[in-house]
């Protein structure tokens, strides 16, 4: 095989054609564990409605899934959050301590 047949097949090889399928799948994956995240806050936010015993502890599962999904949707370069804010209706309790962490009991 000459030089200039190699070359030939190196372009009919198209090898970003590949990177462009994995950047795809990438995307998608970025996708769906975003919104994995949010049906967590969705979840958690529903769950302070229950007037049963436990409330600060739902509190706290409220605050801390909020805050993952708040950095997750940084990761992928939302840095504003005021309209999931709205959209999700997450009360003003639960964003007054996003990112507090309880102190470990010995």
């Amino acid at each position: 095989m000459s030089l200039r047949d190699s070359l030939e097949l190196i372009r009919m090889v198209r090898p970003e054609a590949g990177t462009a399928a994995l950047e795809h799948e990438i995307l998608a994956e970025r996708a769906s564990s975003l919104g994995a995240a949010e049906r967590k806050v969705v979840n958690a936010i529903a769950a302070l409605a229950d007037p049963a015993p436990g409330r600060d502890e739902r509190l706290a599962t409220a605050r801390q899934v909020v805050w993952e999904y708040f950095v997750q949707r940084e990761l992928v370069g939302f840095r504003r959050h005021n309209d999931v804010i709205q959209e999700l209706s997450i009360p003003p309790e639960v964003l007054v301590g996003l990112g507090a962490m309880a102190k470990p009991r010995p």
